[in-house]
């Protein structure tokens, strides 16, 4: 049985063109890895995330793990498509993936 919530993590991951479950906000992030993984999206040229804090909605947090089976927090979405966590993202930008997957 799905968590209530996996519905609407899916409304806002398909809403946006990107999307960081994090914790904290791109504003305020509140751990390394989350502050990292703004900072690379913005180097690709996303100003502003839709930033989404777990720390605020522990359901949203458990509906997010269902729906992606991924652990830890930063998860990154774009144009609907989970790309993965900080050092996932890290990496598709120093190869230029990351750029490319905004374009296209």
């Amino acid at each position: 049985m799905s968590h209530p919530l996996v519905p609407e993590v899916q409304k806002l991951v398909n809403g946006n063109q990107v999307v960081i479950f994090m914790k904290g906000s791109p504003e305020f992030p509140m751990c390394g890895f989350s502050a990292r993984a703004v900072a690379v999206l913005k180097a690709a040229g996303i100003e502003k995330p839709v930033g989404f804090d777990v720390l605020s909605d522990d359901d949203m947090w458990t509906a997010l793990e269902e729906f992606t089976q991924w652990p830890t927090v930063p998860q990154v979405f774009i144009k609907g498509k989970f790309i993965g966590g900080c050092d996932i993202v890290t990496e598709m930008f120093e190869r230029g993936e990351l750029q490319e997957a905004l374009k296209s």
